[in-house]
């Protein structure tokens, strides 16, 4: 009996070949899944086990092309109460072997017809052991999933690809709100890209979390007389982001809490006078271990990020309180006033819990300031 049924449609002849080709020229030839169109993007791979539906739907790969280094996916299928957002927001996605026969009393349906819903490129059948050796090896490279025989028009597409306004793409256009029961706390979360399990982390808490668009300036954050603010996950270069650095600049002055996750750890931290610079390959995972300066305890965490802060940027007065065990990165900044980031994900969907304690430290916060 086999587990994944794309590979007997595969073997028989009833998929399409497909390629990825990557900017050094290495050329992988695979079998195409979802859309049925070519894409190019930036080549990030992700170790995690599971969780394949919160990584499609996490915008923070806006702009990319993501390998999935577990070499089944799609057994469980397609749950639409685990999105992380309301679509996918990556360029392309490439697995070793697709699940067509998901078990699971969950599933609503078969990744690939997700895929083919919202217009996602992808290509199985690969190696992706090899493609992640070589991404490891070389550094984060752009490439494209593509029909036929490249041109050489398409190489200098590929090398010349790069990633623009992605918060633009990835925020809300407008608010919305995100309650449960009778909240006591609000708190304005900007959107950079945010993950919904950020949110209802909060409301769960007793937080009436207002979710505001990243083109809101400061003042009319503050108009709403929020106890908090939540600085969302999200893609691209954190320095590319002005107008909202610009802005955080006057909100950590403003005396009301500041929480950051992700790329609202990077953006906080350049709002603070601090740099960031890109990583060879990024951390992408749900098994990264970041260890806290204060307590010497390690914690694993859920991680999708490209850029990191430069730990010898932290500004006078702020100290890093978290770093990555592997690499010595900065994982958390705490900053004087209360205001605080981590690098990290707390709200860990998919991953492990270990961190979700940091909400209840920002609860704190908030209240002890009312």
């Amino acid at each position: 009996m086999r587990i994944c049924a794309v590979a007997s449609l595969r073997e028989r002849g009833f998929m399409k070949k497909v390629c990825l080709i990557l900017e050094n020229g290495e050329r992988f030839d695979g079998y195409a899944i979802g859309a049925e169109k070519e894409t190019i993007g930036e080549v990030v791979f992700t170790t995690a086990m599971t969780g394949y539906i919160e990584t499609l739907t996490d915008p923070s790969y806006y702009g990319q092309i993501v390998v999935q280094t577990f070499p089944l996916i799609g057994n469980y299928g397609v749950i639409g109460e685990d999105f992380e957002s309301d679509r996918p927001y990556l360029s392309g996605y490439v697995v070793r072997d697709l699940c067509d026969a998901p078990s699971n009393f969950r599933s609503e349906g078969k990744l690939d017809d997700m895929l083919k819903k919202y217009g996602v490129p992808g290509i199985c059948g690969i190696d992706t052991r090899k493609l992640t050796r070589i991404v490891r090896e070389h550094g984060v490279m752009n490439g494209a999933i593509v029909y036929g025989e490249p041109t050489e028009e398409l190489t200098e597409r590929i090398k010349s690809f790069r990633i623009k306004d992605a918060v633009a793409h990835a925020s809300c256009s407008e608010p919305y709100h995100v309650k449960e029961g009778k909240p006591h706390l609000k708190v304005a979360l900007i959107d950079y890209g945010e993950k919904r399990n950020i949110a209802r982390e909060l409301a769960k808490r007793g937080c009436d979390v207002t979710v505001v668009p990243h083109s809101w300036s400061a003042e009319r954050i503050l108009e709403g007389k929020p106890d908090g603010i939540m600085l969302s996950n999200g893609p691209g270069d954190p320095a590319e982001n002005v107008f909202e650095i610009q802005q955080l600049a006057k909100l950590s002055k403003s005396g009301v809490p500041v929480f950051g996750i992700c790329l609202g750890h990077q953006l906080l931290a350049l709002a603070n006078g601090a740099k960031t610079y890109k990583l060879k390959y990024g951390h992408r995972g749900a098994n990264q271990p970041v260890k806290q300066l204060a307590t010497g305890r390690v914690y694993i965490t859920s991680q999708n990020h490209g850029y990191a802060v430069d730990n010898d940027t932290v500004p006078k007065g702020a100290k890093v309180s978290f770093v990555n065990a592997n690499d010595g990165t900065c994982e958390g900044v705490e900053y004087e006033g209360g205001n605080c980031s981590v690098q990290f994900h707390p709200e860990a969907c998919g991953g492990p819990l270990d961190t979700r304690f940091l909400f209840d430290n920002f609860i704190a916060v908030m209240e002890g300031k009312r």
